[in-house]
């Protein structure tokens, strides 16, 4: 049986930074367990930008989650992608880059126990792990491992979408990941050179080399080996057949938001209410494994374009040779682009201190799975925005239906559930046509496919989201940091409560879910943990770093900008109020 400092269960997101980081000490010895498949660099579906369709739905790629039954979404089950390869979830999801609000981690902060995630101290490790290529500045880094290349968003449709949201009333922005996150820009993508750049890419594989690093492929972790309280190693399969076991320091779950309280509850670390019914003995009591889960839903909001603009030509079969052929040889042409190139925030009214609503915009009219909508008068071409609500106040939970390791939880979302996250549907629909129906689109506009103009009342808009709405792939907040009765990791050591040798990094440990894609919070919460697991000095907090909220008087731009000069402080940003009631409110555009 060997034996190593650090076991860390999970080689996607948050378990590519730590695998990079703890082994950074050549006396400390780390193994990666991986229970995918390798990220073979002669796979297109993985590092083709534009082939992330491909990986969605496809058990090669794909661990193919289901929710139970959503109640309030009749009956029906939400499909939830998760990674089945090295890189995990970032090596299949859509490449966008968004760090959330600022205001994100002063909620977090207020959380008992957690003075130190603020925005101040969370700030430094968005630095410390990124190199943006469109800027760097108090708020981005130059010199991380994850490269950041901001969308191009060339096609005339992007101008038109840049150009209605400011007619509608909306500001624009320079950066979403930068001084202000609310308004409108192009978008940071985990695309380097034409390629997917995954968390495996830009963290493990370059380390690969060292020899207290040992990273394990199709190894899926059966259960942890505990004695008492304390976890002394783990078990696993490898390839299907192998079974193995080895022993460590401290072992580390970064297997997100679904896999790592399952790993908890199996250990007999969870609700003694939840687990006896499946015949696992409680060995630490804490409720909140598998509690307070949450997550994005997302509807597309689709429209015919009666121009040749799109890109939807380029689907046909007969396209993909030299699709890839450019991509192969060139790293260049359609397939080297996400095509998520731009969106933005907005508040859905002004009681709101912060965004709350997010908008992608995609230049052909597309589900996330690859599938279209039927051909409109004018043909295949179409447009779209992604849409949905990032706060809403529901709450799922995750259970372990039997002992089996190998059995997929169940899990639901209770989406659309509160009558806040109801109300704030309606709004954001509500705003996205707004914003669709503005005069810069008159040229392209063919008319609204999806959900089409027979969905108008509230009550229609709400059926209409409950029967098409998918999940954004971003679950969460399944064994939040803390120190109140709910929480289940320390926010100082991450470790889980009332256990040895044990600790937990990844989506599963937010308090909250964030605003946006919750892929770079992921990454920085384990450049953190990275620290704090190692015992080294964590950076210091950047305190003297503003932000711009809502109703303070904050300038458009980033103190000493001098487009500031033209900006008339006593009037705020262009609101987003009463859209759900159809007023049109116009204010002060930066």
């Amino acid at each position: 049986m060997k034996s190593y400092d650090y076991v860390i269960v999970g080689g996607g997101s948050a378990g590519s930074a730590l695998g990079n980081r703890l082994s950074s000490d050549p006396h400390t010895s780390v193994l990666v367990l991986e229970a995918g498949r390798n990220d073979s660099i002669l796979d297109p579906f993985i590092h083709m930008p534009a082939a992330l369709p491909y990986p969605i739905g496809n058990r090669l790629y794909d661990w193919k989650y289901e929710s139970e039954p959503e109640p309030h979404m009749g009956g029906r089950r939400v499909y939830h992608a998760r990674g089945k390869v090295l890189g995990g979830s970032s090596s299949i999801n859509g490449m966008i880059f968004q760090r959330g609000n600022p205001m994100d981690y002063e909620r977090w902060a207020a959380e008992p126990g957690l003075e130190r995630w603020d925005y101040a101290h969370c700030l430094p490790y968005f630095k410390r792990m990124e190199t943006c290529l469109a800027s760097v500045d108090a708020w981005r880094g130059g010199s991380g491992p994850l490269v950041l290349e901001r969308g191009p968003a060339t096609s005339p449709l992007f101008g038109a979408f840049f150009e209605a949201v400011q007619q509608a009333g909306y500001p624009l922005t320079d950066d979403v990941n930068g001084y202000r996150q609310e308004g409108f820009a192009k978008f940071d993508r985990n695309v380097h050179r034409g390629r997917r750049l995954s968390a495996a890419r830009a963290y493990l594989h370059p380390v690969m080399h060292r020899k207290n690093l040992d990273v394990e492929t199709l190894a899926m972790v059966t259960g942890l080996r505990m004695e008492g309280t304390r976890c002394t190693g783990v078990d696993y399969v490898r390839g299907g057949r192998l079974r193995r076991s080895v022993t460590a320091g401290e072992v580390i779950l970064c297997g997100g938001a679904f896999n790592s309280p399952q790993l908890l509850q199996l250990a007999g670390i969870g609700d003694p209410e939840h687990l006896a019914p499946v015949g696992v003995e409680t060995r630490v009591e804490l409720p909140g494994v598998g509690a307070n889960m949450q997550d994005h839903l997302e509807v597309y909001v689709q429209y015919a374009a009666r121009q040749p603009v799109s890109i939807a030509p380029w689907l046909a079969h007969h396209h993909k040779p030299r699709i890839g052929a450019e991509w192969l040889f060139a790293r260049r042409g359609v397939g080297a682009s996400n095509h998520f190139e731009a969106g933005g925030f907005i508040r859905s009214n002004d009681d709101v201190e912060w965004p709350n609503l997010m908008f992608h915009f995609l230049p052909i009219a597309i589900r996330y799975d690859g599938s279209k909508p039927a051909e409109s008068d004018y043909g295949i071409h179409g447009y779209q925005v992604h849409i949905g609500p990032m706060y809403a106040d529901t709450r799922g939970w995750l259970r372990i239906r039997s002992t089996d390791p190998t059995e997929h939880p169940a899990i639901q979302f209770n989406y659309l559930s509160t009558e806040t996250d109801r109300r704030e549907w309606v709004e954001m629909v509500r705003a996205a046509r707004t914003i669709m129906g503005q005069p810069a689109f008159a040229a392209f506009s063919g008319g609204e496919i999806s959900p089409g103009p027979s969905v108008t009342t509230d009550e229609e808009i709400l059926d209409w989201v409950a029967r098409d709405a998918e999940t954004a792939l971003h679950p969460s907040c399944t064994a939040k940091m803390g120190t109140d009765d709910a929480a289940v990791v320390h926010p100082d050591t991450m470790r889980v409560h009332g256990t040895e040798g044990l600790r937990v990094v990844d989506a599963s440990v937010f308090p909250f879910v964030t605003n946006g894609n919750i892929y770079a919070p992921v990454m920085m919460v384990a450049e953190k943990a990275a620290d704090l697991i190692a015992g080294n000095t964590p950076l210091p907090p950047l305190t003297d770093v503003p932000w711009y909220r809502h109703g303070r008087g904050d300038p458009p731009y980033p103190p000493g900008d001098p487009r500031n000069e033209a900006w008339d402080t006593t009037k705020h940003l262009p609101s987003a109020a009463s859209v759900s009631r159809g007023v049109e409110e116009r204010g002060e555009r930066s």
